[in-house]
This record gives C-alpha cells, sequence and structure tokens, in this order.
C-alpha cells in the first residue's frame, strides 16, 4: 500500500463511474487536432485515410487492453505510474509518472494558446497583448477553481463539454454521410512506405490520451471494473467517430490535402455558414475540454507521486472539505499558465513521443511482469484478463517502440533531456528524503 501524505483521514472523494471515466478518455483524446488533421492523413494516404484510422484504432486497441488487464490490479491514484512502479521499481515508475505530468502540463499550454488563436478568428484582439493574457489566466484560472472545489464538479464540466464537442461532429457526420461523393473516396492511391509511416505516426498522436483514463482511479467508485470498460469503449469510440468525419471530409471536400481548415470547410459546402460556425464553436469547446482534462489528470499525477513519498508532501495534500489534491492542482495549473504566456511550451511538447513510448512501454511490459506468480502476495488479482497470453502485451510494446521509431531528432532530443532531468529530480529528492531521515534519527545516550 502507498505511504499516504493525505491531510485528510479519508482520502480522495470516490465519486467517478465508469461513464465519468470514459468521458475524461473520449475528452482527451479527441481534441482541436480532430479538425484539422483529416488534410495531412490524405496528404500522406489519400482514400485510404479512413481504413489508416481504423488499423492505427486497432493498434492502440492492443495498448489499451494492456492497461485495462494491469489497471483492473489497482484502486489508487496514478494510473500507469502505479503499475511500472510495482513491476519495475520506483526510479521507472517516477520517469512515468514524471513524463506524463510533462507532458500534461505542456500540452494544456498548448491548448491554451489554441483557445485564443481560434477566438482570434472571432476577435482579433485576443491573440497578442493584454486581451490574450487576460484570456489564458481567466480560463486556467477558472478550471483550477472547478477543479479544487471537487472531484464530482470537475467530472460535471468535463462530461458537459465532451458532449459539447461531440454535438457539432455527430451533425457534421450523420448529415455529411447524405452529401458524401463516392468517387472522391477512390481511386486508392500507390502508398510508399515512408508515407505509410508518416500517416502512422500522425494517427498514433491523434488517439493519444487515453493512457489518462486510470490516473484518477483513486476517485472513481470501482476503478478495478471501470478502468477497463472506460478503456475500450473510448478506444471503440474514437476510432468510429475519427473515420468517419475523416470519410465525410474526404468524400465533400474537394483538394482535402490542401484545406487548411478541413473540417469547417466541409461542414461550410454542405451546411452552409451556419454549419462551418458550428465546427469553429466545437472546435473551441474540444480545446477547452482537452485543457479541463488536463488539469484534473495532470494534477493527480503529481499527487500520485507524492503520496507514494517520490515528491515533497506539499504536493500530496488533500483539501479538507472538498477533498481534492488542491496544492497539486494549483502547482499545475501555474505552471501552465507560465507556459502558455511565454511561449516556451511550444518547444517542450516535442517531449511526448518519448512520452508515450515510456508510458506506453511501462504498462505493457508490466502486464506480462505482474503476472508472475511471485507479485500475487503483493498485487490484486486482475479483473480483466487478455485472451492469447503473451501475444497482446508484446505486440503492444512492438507498437510502442514503431512510434519512438516515428520521431523526429527534436523530439528524441527534448524527450530525453525530459527524461534526465526527471532522474535528476529524482536522485534529489531521495538525497533530500535521506537527509531528512537523518536529521531525525535521535543520537544514542552517552555513558557517563
Amino acid at each position: 500500500m502507498p505511504a499516504t501524505t493525505s491531510a485528510h483521514p479519508a482520502g480522495l472523494r470516490r465519486a467517478l463511474g465508469r461513464w465519468d471515466l470514459t468521458a475524461i478518455g473520449i475528452n482527451q483524446v479527441i481534441g482541436g487536432g480532430i479538425f484539422l488533421i483529416p488534410a495531412a492523413v490524405a496528404a500522406e494516404v489519400g482514400a485510404w485515410a479512413p481504413i489508416a484510422y481504423v488499423l492505427v484504432g486497432l493498434s492502440s486497441l492492443l495498448i489499451a487492453l494492456c492497461f485495462a488487464e494491469v489497471g483492473s490490479r489497482f484502486e489508487s491514484t496514478g494510473g500507469p505510474y502505479l503499475y511500472t512502479r510495482a513491476a519495475f521499481g520506483r526510479l521507472a515508475g517516477f520517469e512515468v509518472g514524471w513524463m506524463q505530468w510533462f507532458t500534461r502540463v505542456t500540452s494544456q499550454a498548448s491548448n491554451a494558446n489554441g483557445i485564443a488563436l481560434a477566438l482570434g478568428f472571432y476577435w482579433p484582439a485576443v491573440t497578442g497583448g493584454t486581451a490574450r493574457a487576460t484570456l489564458l489566466l481567466t480560463l486556467i484560472a477558472v478550471l483550477a477553481a472547478i477543479n479544487v472545489r471537487g472531484i464530482r464538479q470537475s467530472a460535471w464540466v468535463v462530461n458537459a463539454l465532451t458532449v459539447a464537442k461531440l454535438v457539432p461532429l455527430g451533425i457534421f457526420i450523420v448529415v455529411g454521410l447524405f452529401y458524401v461523393d463516392l468517387a472522391r473516396l477512390s481511386p486508392f492511391p500507390s502508398v510508399s512506405w515512408r508515407q505509410a509511416a508518416a500517416a502512422a505516426l500522425l494517427l498514433n498522436f491523434a488517439f493519444g490520451g487515453f493512457d489518462v483514463i486510470p490516473v484518477p482511479a483513486g476517485e472513481s467508485t470501482d476503478p478495478r471494473r471501470h478502468v477497463p470498460f472506460a478503456l475500450l469503449t473510448t478506444i471503440v469510440s474514437v476510432t468510429l467517430i475519427m473515420a468517419l468525419a475523416q470519410l465525410v471530409t474526404g468524400g465533400v471536400l474537394p483538394g482535402l490535402a490542401t484545406s487548411k481548415t478541413p473540417v469547417a470547410d466541409a461542414a461550410l459546402l454542405f451546411l452552409g455558414g451556419g454549419g462551418a460556425l458550428l465546427v469553429g464553436v466545437g472546435s473551441i469547446l474540444s480545446m477547452t475540454g482537452n485543457n479541463a482534462g488536463h488539469i484534473l489528470t495532470g494534477s493527480r499525477m503529481l499527487y500520485a507521486l507524492a503520496e507514494n513519498r517520490e515528491l515533497p508532501a506539499f504536493f500530496g495534500r488533500i483539501h479538507p472539505s472538498w477533498r481534492t489534491p488542491a496544492n497539486a492542482i494549483v502547482f499545475t495549473s501555474l505552471v501552465a499558465l507560465g507556459l502558455a504566456l511565454s511561449g516556451s511550451f511550444a518547444r517542450l511538447a516535442a517531449a511526448s513521443a518519448v512520452a508515450r513510448l515510456i508510458t506506453y512501454t511501462g504498462a505493457c511490459a508490466s502486464t506480462l511482469m505482474l503476472r508472475r506468480a511471485r507479485f500475487a502476495a503483493t498485487v490484486n488479482q486482475a479483473t480483466f484478463v487478455i485472451r492469447f497470453g503473451p501475444l497482446v502485451p508484446v505486440l503492444a510494446v512492438i507498437v510502442s517502440l514503431a512510434i519512438l521509431a516515428g520521431a523526429s531528432p527534436e523530439q528524441l532530443a527534448v524527450g530525453s533531456a525530459a527524461l534526465v532531468a526527471g532522474a535528476v529530480l529524482f536522485l534529489v529528492n531521495d538525497r533530500t528524503k535521506k537527509k531528512g531521515a537523518a536529521g531525525l534519527t535521535v543520537p544514542a545516550a552517552r555513558k557517563p
């Protein structure tokens, strides 16, 4: 059992159901990118694009199955950090937790800036100066306050924003299917290995985010059953939504590969100006939902590290009334705000390729490791077990490594630097703990 630094004996409040966790997952996967990525994918593989979504969805399902099995063994906050720590030790676990928090906070800063740019289309003043700073401060402060106020309130906001982003997409898909010109979806071009790899890398990042589903497990009413349900439901749902959105966009919009705003441009053709506005509002709501989810899951990762004494106890304090990790929420939000205002998030976000490798591989390898008999006494028995023995986890590790193979030199460099920074932070915290323990040692009494 993890050592607790909680200031409240009852700990975090368990209030999240299976659909709350599913909303968190869908919210984190479907962001502003879904409104832009169809053009980039079509530029690489043409009419193969909808099929490419399905194939990458299936590969993501392999990883999600591993998360589901290993997640069904744990009840505490932390997700893949806990899994890797239990299977491979404290340093490996810390690196997973650190990289997850690092990518959440940089993604939060990126999304906040994306909202400012999207609103700038209608209100140019918010793209710079005091107006931009005020918008970023207000957005992050409001979402942080909601998160501090309670997990139930945070879940309501995430649920509402998830529905709000799905409604425009649903209208776009359902209406758009009647306007699809099948001639635009053929012929299927020949695709080079380089093009296939580029499209796969784009889509692997588009499907990223489901790994945060088990992070707030300590606030779930039945995490060992709800986490597997939410993971698998999320992957199936987002695969269907994104593949259909690509199908409609490609079947309606001429010159898809060259469009800068493909979904909005396609909506304009069959829904008119109102449809394009609906998609624009949907993209803003989508990024706002991402921001809310980043604060929720990022702060819980920071809390989990502190709960297990990998970070100072300050980050593990629970609000005595609202039973939320208030310090972790405020700190995560302040860091994201600083990155958003300075613009320094742009280069740091390149670490996400390595972060995904570490997180995915850690969870998938932990699935195999924790099946061993020697863990039976220290880890719960899985309530969800993948069939076919080691086949799925091994394939999932291969998929995880493939993500790294497609990373750019900059992504590798920034990701490696973030890993080194995490290792230094781990060693510094360890040394600080040892010095503190030594200072508390009562010296032996001297003989007279």
